[in-house]
């Protein structure tokens, strides 16, 4: 039994690091005083680890798929992909709290410790085997997050944003729980492996009672991802958080709640009965209204956080149709996309946080004549917005491509057509920003200071993989359709 365990810890092992980092990470707070106020070693400590987790991940990713802890985590190809997307977005936003303002001194090792929380959350949620280890990755990603929005606790907004974020996500996460519920008692187990031989043999009241139920559980993963009719909380706690804070939201629990809803979707609606009909169809009618109600809010926006948010909202819409296709091409248009959005968003961030920094403020006017003040990052702010809007020859182009090719080979051109209409939409208002830093005047001749060298360095490597991989993507291609999704 010992060695067994332990042989099944060495899969675990990205997760252990992430345990302990942030175990130890609560110790070296604890032993910082006050007035020392820089918390940089902390935070090098924290990158450090996260680096190394990264290593353990890229081995793992060549690694067959295993299924650890009787059967309630799987470690695949696909889940460990994830984990690298979601640890990257990780320390981007850890190295953004650094530097930003918008995080108080002394809180910039505690963002880490709860940001690392959150990605251990994540990484059990796109691991998840059954309904109980799912439930509990839900849970641990959400409780932190609450923390998170609330981080600025001086000021109303945030602590509106974290109060938000507590109700709709405790109600979620009822409603979710509820459904679950009903699921095991129709059903007899919460192991997914047990639930799929069972589904076969509903009929009448026991299938009507799954079917509400599948829709409770979609709740929660809903909210997370911040799909239409469960987005209403995105742009205010986006605007009422910390910087950091909204672009690490972008990321981490979005991918993770991304990865449990295409292996929930695969292991129990891959076939043509009345149970997958309706879900395909739900997610067709979910990703329509998403991407609709995203791009369309988005128009209208002044504050630029607000702006990403209801962008993000529109590309999550578009990420779910591949995981309407229910195949192998899905999945890995899927983790393309994520992939190229996880750089996108990053550098949207970044930029956007040190306007504010100096500023005070994100609305569309601190981009005003940015291309006069400071052209390099004009440019790139330009080129990320052209890239998010779907524009060649960048790697967004890339990704929406992937998305339309597997659509349209399923036949789907109805919501093919929507989605387009979206991609115009969404090119209006991404260009309405570039045009307000490249065409329009600047207010006054204030020098732009946030932008160090090291900080400009590290945008500019963000940057290259948003360039090259809308060029250069076969090998990405490549990586995303071998790190396929297996089930026991």
């Amino acid at each position: 039994m010992i060695q067994q365990l332990f042989g099944f810890l060495s899969y675990y092992i990205p997760e252990l690091i992430c345990i302990v980092l942030m175990t130890t990470l609560l110790v070296l707070e604890a032993l910082v005083k006050e007035e020392h106020g820089n918390r940089g070693k902390i935070i090098g400590y924290a990158l450090a680890l996260l680096s190394i987790t990264l290593i353990f991940l890229f081995k793992n990713l060549g690694e067959a798929p295993v299924y650890i802890f009787h059967n309630a985590i799987t470690i695949d190809p696909f889940s460990t992909l994830v984990k690298i997307i979601m640890v990257l977005g990780t320390m981007g936003a850890i190295f953004l709290s650094y530097s930003s303002k918008d995080i108080y001194t002394n809180l910039k090792s505690e963002f880490a410790i709860m940001a690392v929380g959150v990605l251990i959350g994540g990484m059990l949620l796109a691991s998840a085997n059954n309904m109980l280890t799912l439930y509990l990755g839900i849970e641990t990603l959400s409780i932190l997050s609450y923390v998170l929005a609330s981080f600025k606790r001086d000021e109303s907004t945030s602590t509106e944003a974290g109060m938000k974020y507590a109700l709709y996500g405790g109600l979620s996460a009822g409603v979710a729980l509820y459904g679950i519920s009903h699921l095991y008692g129709v059903l007899g187990s919460i192991q997914f492996v047990d639930m799929i031989t069972k589904l076969p043999g509903l009929e009448g009241t026991n299938l009507a009672i799954v079917m509400v139920s599948f829709i409770f559980f979609f709740v929660g993963l809903g909210y997370k991802i911040s799909v239409f009719p469960f987005h209403m909380w995105t742009p205010d706690v986006y605007q009422g958080s910390p910087i950091p804070v909204t672009a690490f939201f972008a990321i981490v629990p979005k991918m993770a709640g991304l990865a449990a809803l295409v292996r929930v979707s695969f292991i129990f609606f891959d076939g043509g009965s009345l149970l997958a009909v309706s879900w395909t169809g739900l997610m067709l009618l979910i990703s329509a209204m998403t991407m609709t109600v995203g791009n369309v809010t988005a128009i209208g926006q002044n504050s630029v956080k607000r702006l990403l948010a209801f962008s993000s909202i529109g590309h999550v819409g578009l990420m779910i149709l591949g995981i309407v296709t229910l195949n192998k091409a899905g999945v890995q248009a899927i983790l393309f996309y994520g992939i190229v959005y996880m750089f996108m968003t990053l550098i949207a961030f970044y930029i956007t946080s040190h306007l504010s920094d100096m500023y005070g403020t994100d609305s569309y006017d601190v981009f005003k004549g940015l291309i006069y003040k400071h052209p390099g990052m004009a440019l790139i702010m330009a080129a990320v917005l052209f890239s998010l809007a779907g524009m060649p020859p960048f790697s967004g182009f890339v990704a929406k491509f992937n998305i339309f090719s597997v659509i349209i080979e399923k036949k789907l051109y109805g919501i093919a057509l929507v989605a387009a209409i979206n991609s115009v939409i969404a090119l209006y208002y991404y260009m309405k920003l570039a045009k307000t830093m490249i065409f329009d005047q600047a207010d006054g001749d204030v020098k732009v200071t946030g932008f160090t060298p090291v900080n400009q360095a590290v945008i500019v490597a963000l940057f290259i993989p948003v360039l090259f991989l809308g060029i250069f993507w076969e090998k990405v291609m490549t990586i995303s359709g071998n790190a396929s999704l297996f089930i026991k």
